[in-house]
């Protein structure tokens, strides 16, 4: 399943983070959508050109983020993704932040072949108190025909903490048995931070049969410990011109990371 849907058995999902979208505080209405198709296009090439496995379109500068997806920030990076889609060569998947219903609306809209989401438990955030819905966002997902669509599951969400005593490890494989989780994500407490390998260890030890993928913070000095215990990662920020999630994407950067993944896997 890794290698079909991310190109890859030890997999390096590389984020596409998207201008701020039509709606949000910080859209740049006079740019408007071609502005945020050129920025990503620009991203994308570095990206490919660099050897990422797949890339994935997330929504990150539309601070402060929705629990629920309005329609002219969905219908836009809908539109955005469309625009992109010639010049993709290798697998994509799509992140709504942070609306799982959403994730897989804007996945079947666009033929991404996975998605990523916060879908299960209760979190105290920076939003308020956020509640996910992985029943309607699995229903959907059967509904629509797109059981291929892979849905990566956030079980320990940036910004917010989880309401409740069961352990990272416990979240997970509940997650797994109950909410069908195709891929388990940890991650560090916001964008750009670190995970604690240990997570992933004892993540890793309760799913055997689950890939377990590295969300957050990982970078050229810790991706071989974090391979060495996760079946693949998640990376944005380390990817951006010095190392800032508001920079574009640092080719140069891309691929020494990717040479030293090369030589591990």
């Amino acid at each position: 399943m890794l290698k079909e849907t991310f190109g890859s058995t030890k997999p390096i999902i590389s984020m596409v983070h998207l201008l701020p979208l039509p709606g949000s505080p910080l859209y740049d209405a006079k740019g408007g959508v071609n502005a945020i198709i050129d920025s990503a296009a620009k991203d994308i090439e570095k990206l490919q050109d660099g050897g990422v496995d797949c890339i994935m379109f997330g929504n990150e500068g539309d601070r402060p983020y929705l629990i629920k997806s309005t329609p002219e920030s969905l219908a836009a990076m809908a539109s955005a993704i469309a625009a992109l889609k010639p010049i993709i060569k290798i697998p994509f998947g799509v992140d709504y932040l942070w609306d799982p219903v959403a994730t897989v609306a804007l996945g079947n809209a666009t033929g991404a072949r996975f998605g990523r989401e916060v879908m299960t438990g209760v979190y105290d955030s920076d939003m308020g108190l956020w509640q996910p819905d992985a029943a309607s966002a699995i229903r959907l997902r059967h509904n629509l025909a797109r059981d291929d669509f892979k849905m990566m599951y956030n079980v320990n969400a940036e910004f917010a903490s989880p309401i409740g005593t069961r352990t990272i490890a416990q979240r997970a494989k509940s997650a797994v048995f109950s909410a069908l989780a195709d891929v388990v994500l940890v991650s560090g407490i916001m964008t750009g931070q670190a995970v604690d390998t240990s997570d992933i260890k004892s993540v890793k030890e309760v799913l055997k049969d689950t890939p377990v993928f590295a969300n957050t913070g990982v970078n050229i000095d810790n991706v071989k410990s974090i391979l060495s215990v996760g079946d693949g990662c998640v990376i944005g920020t380390h990817f951006k011109v010095d190392g800032n999630t508001w920079n574009a994407v640092d080719g140069d950067r891309v691929k020494r990371f990717m040479d030293v993944v090369n030589k591990i896997r």
